[in-house]
């Protein structure tokens, strides 16, 4: 019998997280590069994407969750019903994915994206403990 269908995070609260960690992300290369370095590297951007990847795949894979998923409530499992992280090479497929823009906005109606099916993961909201 296959496992129960698992509820997916809010597509507000996984807009959220995103921003949190883009944010973080930011900051991360603003301190490696200084201000000044910042607004004049043209690659801060490219930086800020690889920071943000790397950020989110390790996070994901140790914590089930990147900064900004676990400051908004959320977290990565695998679709399997186990309710355990991802592994790494999995949470940096789905990281590269969600980089490239598009999987992330082709989902199925159960609310999991391409990048998620892909790494057979599921995004969740993290339910306080009674």
């Amino acid at each position: 019998m296959p496992p129960p269908p698992i509820e997916t995070a809010s597509w507000g609260r996984r807009i959220i997280a995103l921003f949190v960690d883009w944010l973080a992300s930011m900051l991360v290369v603003v301190v490696v590069l200084g201000p000044g370095g910042w607004s004049e590297n043209q690659a801060s951007g490219f930086y800020t994407l690889v920071v943000f990847a790397l950020e989110s795949s390790v996070l994901t894979a140790v914590a089930g969750g990147s900064f900004g998923k676990l400051a908004t409530r959320l977290r990565v499992v695998r679709n399997d019903g186990s309710g355990r992280p991802v592994d790494l090479l999995r949470a940096l497929l789905r990281q590269v994915m969600v980089c490239l823009v598009i999987p992330p906005l082709v989902f199925r109606p159960d609310g999991r994206g391409l990048h998620d099916l892909a790494a057979g993961s599921v995004t969740v909201t993290i339910r306080p403990s009674t």
